[in-house]
């Protein structure tokens, strides 16, 4: 027999939140077997409140592993990657932008300001989490601009995170519209959620 384990979100969870894992016991086909399993946690980041549920509490930043067992069959222990819990966001910047360019026919060797956001998060910096930004040029007509480096980053060690619009050749738009979205791992936006700037684009 075995004992198979699924943690939400791929084991990542904010601190101070509950989680509850799945597992299963599995004979020697691979089939589930009706078995109960009591859960318990090897680290002192991690709390069980519930060792027959597996319900378990996020308590300090760090690192956890989890494990079940029934009867005298342990599992794996499951590491379980207690994180900040991201509260919020803002634009860590001016929400206005005016790019100079000049432009010839064949290139437009111009980049904005940094368009940067910041986090606010309990337990720490909120390290790591994924930014979606996504730009709209006014008018939809010309060329379509490049976000930079991409349009989905990380945030730094410092919970920020930024992009930069580049221009391409070709007819210059009167502006572009940028926005930042979080959410939450669970799926939910996160409070501040989309941060819009606006770059005005003067030839």
């Amino acid at each position: 027999m075995a004992i198979e384990i699924v943690l939400p979100d791929s084991g990542r969870v904010e601190v101070t939140t509950t989680f509850r894992p799945r597992g299963r016991a599995l004979n020697g086909l691979g089939d589930s077997v009706q078995a109960q399993l009591l859960w318990s946690s090897l680290d002192s980041t991690l709390d069980v409140i519930d060792s027959t549920t597996g319900v378990s509490l996020a308590k300090v930043v760090g690192t956890a592993r989890l494990q079940a067992r029934t009867g005298n069959l342990f599992s794996n222990p499951q590491t379980v990657q207690v994180l900040a819990r991201l509260d919020s966001m803002a634009a860590a910047v001016s929400t206005r932008d005016t790019l100079d360019v000049t432009p010839t026919d064949s290139t437009v060797d111009s980049l904005s300001t940094p368009l940067q956001i910041a986090t606010v998060a309990f337990g720490g910096a909120a390290a790591t989490r994924r930014v979606v930004y996504a730009a709209t040029t006014y008018p939809d007509s010309v060329p379509a601009v490049t976000l930079l480096p991409r349009d989905t980053v990380f945030t730094a060690t410092d919970g920020t995170a930024l992009v930069q619009v580049r221009l391409h050749a070709g007819p210059l738009p009167d502006s572009v519209v940028v926005t930042a979205t979080m959410r939450k791992f669970h799926g939910d936006s996160l409070p501040g959620s989309p941060v819009i700037f606006v770059v005005e684009i003067k030839p």
